[in-house]
């Protein structure tokens, strides 16, 4: 998924080009920090990008650098590393609520249905956005921080069970879990 391709530009320098993948890249925020040495103040920025082919695959990546098109670039190219699946219905829904927390932050998601759309902010409606879901209702409490509330919505995600997975586990056939 980290493939690059690199081609020779002018001067001879290696230049590179976009990543042709099937994900699309969205910006949460980019942010400036400094870091104070003997010098100085010394500024760098850090962006935080989601990535996610809605279809179900999404991730969540953080960068720095000296510029901002730097740490976008970085951070995208660790959001491709960090990619999880998202269980849904045929709905485009959850399969069943569920709560994540990373840090101070925690999330609440919940199934929606049909022509609901995606109820959320900030953070994570990007990422619900990105994953595919159409139908959800999503709660930020705690912290508002960006960062850990796109990867709190991450924990929240990798908790949830496909209907599937709750068949196996009771032994019984998937049409009798509605019964």
């Amino acid at each position: 998924m980290d493939a690059k391709v690199k081609k020779l530009g002018a001067f001879g320098k290696l230049k590179k080009e976009k990543i042709r993948d099937g994900f699309e890249e969205r910006v949460v925020q980019v942010r400036r920090v400094t870091k104070v040495v003997k010098g100085g103040k010394q500024l760098h920025f850090r962006a935080i990008v989601v990535v996610g082919d809605k279809q179900g695959n999404v991730g969540v990546g953080v960068g720095k650098a000296k510029e901002v098109i730097g740490a976008v670039q970085k951070s995208a190219v660790n959001a491709r590393r960090n990619i999880i699946t998202v269980p849904m219905t045929k709905y485009l829904t959850f399969p069943h609520r569920s709560e994540g927390d990373y840090g101070a932050a925690k999330v609440m998601l919940r199934p929606a249905s049909p022509g609901t759309g995606v109820i959320a902010g900030g953070s994570v409606r990007i990422v619900l956005e990105m994953a595919g879901v159409e139908n959800a209702l999503g709660k930020q409490l705690g912290s508002k921080n960006a960062l850990n509330n796109a990867r709190a919505t991450v924990v929240a995600v990798q908790k949830m069970r496909q209907f599937r997975e709750v068949a196996l586990d009771r032994g019984i056939p998937m049409e009798e879990l509605w019964k």
